[in-house]
């Protein structure tokens, strides 16, 4: 059974997030891990500390932190409207990387891990890059080129890809337009999944169906529709992704991906960040909701899908009813780097196959898995990165069939943070920090062997049956600052042995100076 990550956990519950026990075979004892071969995949630009500003001056953007990782990522800036509630402020943790620290050594890291990354908790299959951040050089690979199942750690690939295709600042737009017919009105769906009905909705600063409703009622001039049309087919194809675990499209962590949908397709705005019934025709529900806020005569119009017309190029509306394609209103998402932060924060995985479709879309291709797939692969290679050590059929991570190896995650990290492409950074500022916040908000703290990792490690988790991940940034004893991957996919039992486990090895380089 699958399982995703979050940190709203309900312990041996069904679904994808948390699956459900089931008899494991022990692992054969496994071998040491080879020595590594030294490594090193491009020079920093500059520490990662001083791109971790995140001020996205193209769009005008800053992107704000309160509250224990604050300091971390840079002095306070106003922040834009969408930005969450101010979090109470606790003593300060993630300090600030010390530039001249002295750097690990490979040896002194390899001392502190070889024991940790043996532990029969993890499995046979426990694969490891760390990688200095100023320096870029390889401190430790335990099989760090090898294709493995990231689950949710995927995560961390498509918010860069996202972020580099779309930019920062791109917004989702969601349209009505004048239908063939006279009263029939069209809601096309450009991929919005944070889409809201009212002002009650789960996503804070979504954009609004009664405000779409509004501005669609004035243009018509009181003209009653009676029909509206649902325009999903901006994305095409399977509504699940490939390589999904049977009960993932009702388990409550994933659901049927469509062009329109409101509040991540949940029934309920109010359910929990990802424990939630999802509606099986997203599309179809958000249309209904549309034709309700219309007023009387809408909520009594047919809804349908469709698709929504094309109006020649200078075609004016004629008279009081406008010509077929006519746009009526509109209304736009959060800044997109808005939404990739929350999807990396609370690992939410109808986000990301959204925003993977972003990237589709980007590259004219499908928006669609299949696409999105090869169009984030695509812009792996753009970047530079070993994009053959990459394999994606989604881009949540709920696909068992995504491959992607841990030092194309260190890679990334480094990319992202080196100041060569600032608007990559954006993929930072929802990394979930150990012990406080997100998916590591229960972690680094009650294990033995893990709370030098509080308030230290910053990272995106992924975790399927059988599969427990873990990429992100850690700061050591004395100030260094590390990306590192550690990836699984063949652990012989559950979270309560393999969590802490994946633990102790990000806590062991924040404890140490590994010299």
């Amino acid at each position: 059974m699958g399982r995703e990550d979050s940190h709203y956990r309900p312990q041996d519950g069904p679904g994808p997030e948390n699956g459900r026990s089931g008899p494991w075979q022990q692992p054969a004892t496994p071998a040491p891990p080879p020595a590594p071969a030294p490594r090193r995949r491009g020079r920093l630009l500059a520490v990662l500390a001083v791109v971790l500003l995140l001020a996205v001056t193209a769009v005008g953007l800053v992107v704000v932190r309160p509250g224990p990782v604050d300091g971390w990522l840079g002095g306070s800036a106003a922040a834009p409207e969408w930005t969450a509630p101010v979090e109470p402020s606790p003593s300060p943790v993630l300090g600030e990387p010390v530039s001249a620290a002295p750097s690990p050594t490979p040896d002194g890291v390899r001392a502190v891990l070889d024991p940790l990354v043996r532990a029969a908790a993890l499995g046979e299959r426990v694969h490891v890059s760390v990688v200095d951040v100023s320096s870029g050089t390889s401190l430790y690979d335990n099989g760090g080129d090898a294709p493995t199942v990231p689950a949710s750690v995927t995560k961390l690939v498509t918010g860069v890809t996202a972020l580099a295709a779309r930019g920062p600042g791109h917004r989702i737009p969601t349209r009505v337009v004048a239908g063939q017919n006279p009263g029939e009105v069209v809601i096309v769906g450009g991929g919005d999944p944070t889409l809201a009905i009212d002002g009650t909705g789960f996503y804070p600063g979504a954009a609004r169906l009664d405000k779409l409703a509004e501005q669609v009622k004035q243009a018509l001039g009181g003209t009653a529709p009676t029909a509206v049309v649902v325009d999903s087919t901006l994305f095409p194809g399977p509504v699940y992704g490939p390589g999904w675990d049977a009960d993932i499209p009702t388990g409550g962590f994933g659901g049927a991906v469509t062009a329109l949908m409101t509040d991540g397709a949940r029934r309920d705005p109010k359910a929990g960040p990802k424990y939630a019934e999802r509606f099986p025709d997203p599309d179809l529900a958000a249309g209904r909701a549309f034709a309700r806020l219309l007023g009387p005569s809408g909520a009594a119009a047919k809804v349908t899908k469709g698709k929504a017309p094309e109006t020649p190029a200078g075609s004016p509306a004629a008279g009081t009813a406008p010509a077929p394609g006519t746009e009526l209103g509109r209304v736009e998402s959060p800044p997109l780097v808005r939404l990739v932060d929350i999807m990396i924060s609370s690992s939410d995985n109808i986000i990301a196959e959204a925003l993977a479709r972003q990237v589709a879309l980007a590259r004219n291709q499908p928006a669609s898995y299949t696409g999105a797939a090869a169009a984030m692969d695509e812009v792996v290679a753009e970047l530079g990165l070993p994009a053959d050590e990459l394999t994606l059929s989604d881009g949540s991570g709920l696909s068992r069939r995504n491959r992607i190896s841990p030092s194309l995650l260190t890679d990334l990290l480094v990319l992202a943070g080196n100041g060569s492409r600032s608007e990559l950074a954006g993929v930072f500022s929802g990394l979930p920090v150990g012990g406080w916040s997100g998916t590591l908000a229960d972690r680094y703290a009650p294990a033995a062997g893990t709370t030098a990792g509080a308030g230290v490690v910053r990272a995106k988790t992924g975790t399927l049956t059988g599969v427990h991940a873990i990429s992100g940034l850690v700061t050591t004893a004395d100030g260094r600052l590390l990306a590192f991957a550690v990836l699984t996919d063949k652990v012989p039992g559950g979270s309560e042995t393999a969590q802490p486990a994946l633990d102790r090895i990000g806590a062991a380089l924040a404890g140490c100076g590994c010299r």
